[in-house]
């Protein structure tokens, strides 16, 4: 992909999360950034909104083959990740078919910078591996990271002039990992959804992460004194010039668009006109799933959920923002390990899927059951469950709206 391009530097974006939109500036500016930039993301390109939800991850698939060189996988969206195009732009040294211990995408990529040999390598934490929905992870696990990379720098020293890490681990684990690896030249960061972009240093490495869901980049180029780098938003004002290939893309998403803007009931008046507090949202939730259903308990992790500006009618845009993941909620079996230590229940789930909203608050002892997710069901919980017949969408659905026009 590289072979026309005299390439000076690395653009990286994560955590994209299907933040796209006819008039967003990513398009575009990756477009344009093509002509002397290596282009890659540190995964969770997918999942996130309305466009993936409609879309089933075609918009995705297309922007990723057609702009990017190089792709890391992340925990949302993992099966698109061995589709045939995308598995080919993959790379990732650490999660390994079970079975075999046989790598399941390509471990890394040499490509010329400035001159210079590039390997770009990427890993998946072991915190974003867990957060793969475990039927979609059953025949795969994650291995060591710092053993892995250790063990592609002796094999390939000799053909490589810098390194260079996308690594969906979260910032922290990253310099904690840096430590260990102080060969690396660059890590770009990904998965840990907060303000920390960097640029740091540990030692001579550089660790930066660009801004979540479409917002900015980070680049990294070499100068006289090594690589430097920083990071930056993607312009508010630029034109998102296609080329002819990616036609097919913005009549996807201005397709997708029309559907996102149907209206689907007024909105509440606690709701409306303001920003979503999705903690309140979850405990008002929480509450009416409980004395509705008559459950022992209710647990809904904050991040099953996602804040969005409000007006005065919920769209299908909204809801699929609010709740872009299609979550059924299911009656699970509490594991007997922590029937009787709601304390231990709550701090092995949170230490898994977040802040957690339960009711009752706090959880009594003895529970045998409680109302969740089926992600927190599967994941965290590793017990049997059935179908409460409800989906999370629209029990929130009911709470913005009062059940109008369902």
């Amino acid at each position: 992909m590289t072979a026309a391009r005299s390439l000076r530097q690395i653009m990286a974006t994560t955590d994209v999360h299907s933040a796209l939109g006819a008039h967003g500036p990513l398009l575009g500016h990756l477009h344009q950034a093509r002509t002397d930039s290596l282009l890659v993301d540190c995964g969770d390109f997918l999942e996130g909104t309305g466009y993936y939800r409609l879309g089933r991850g075609s918009l995705e698939r297309d922007v990723l083959l057609a702009l990017y060189d190089v792709v890391a996988p992340g925990n949302h969206g993992w099966p698109h990740y061995f589709e045939a195009g995308l598995h080919q732009r993959t790379v990732c040294a650490n999660v390994v078919e079970d079975s075999t211990g046989n790598a399941l995408f390509r471990r890394l990529r040499i490509v010329d910078i400035a001159g210079r040999r590039t390997a770009v390598t990427a890993v998946l934490g072991l915190q974003a591996f867990n957060a793969i929905p475990a039927g979609q992870r059953s025949a795969h696990r994650v291995t060591d990271p710092v053993q892995v990379l250790r063990e592609l720098m002796l094999a390939h020293h000799h053909e490589v002039d810098s390194w260079v890490l996308l690594s969906h681990s979260g910032f922290e684990q990253d310099l904690r990992l840096t430590e260990a690896c102080p060969f690396l030249d660059v890590v770009f960061a990904g998965h840990c959804h907060s303000e920390h972009t960097g640029p740091e240093r540990v030692g001579s490495t550089l660790v930066l992460k660009g801004q979540e869901l479409a917002v900015g980049y980070a680049v990294a180029e070499l100068s006289p004194e090594g690589w430097v780098g920083g990071t930056a938003r993607f312009p508010d004002t630029w034109e998102s010039v296609l080329p002819p290939g990616l036609e097919s893309v913005r009549e996807q998403i201005a397709s997708i668009d029309a559907q996102l803007a149907e209206p689907l009931g007024p909105l509440v008046a606690a709701y409306r006109n303001r920003p979503l507090d999705r903690h309140a949202l979850l405990r008002e939730l929480a509450d009416r799933l409980r004395s509705g259903l008559g459950s022992e308990a209710v647990v809904l992790n904050e991040t099953a959920v996602r804040t969005t500006p409000l007006g005065e009618v919920l769209t299908t845009g909204d809801l699929l923002t609010i709740e872009p993941f299609d979550n059924e909620m299911v009656e699970a079996q509490v594991p007997p390990a922590f029937r009787n230590d709601p304390g231990a229940l709550l701090t092995h789930l949170t230490e898994r899927a977040g802040p957690l909203i339960t009711s009752p608050d706090p959880l009594p002892a003895g529970l045998t059951s409680l109302l969740t997710t089926g992600y927190l069901a599967d994941t965290c919980l590793g017990s049997r469950s059935h179908p409460a017949g409800l989906g999370l969408g629209s029990a929130i659905r009911s709470i913005l709206t009062n059940g109008d026009n369902q």
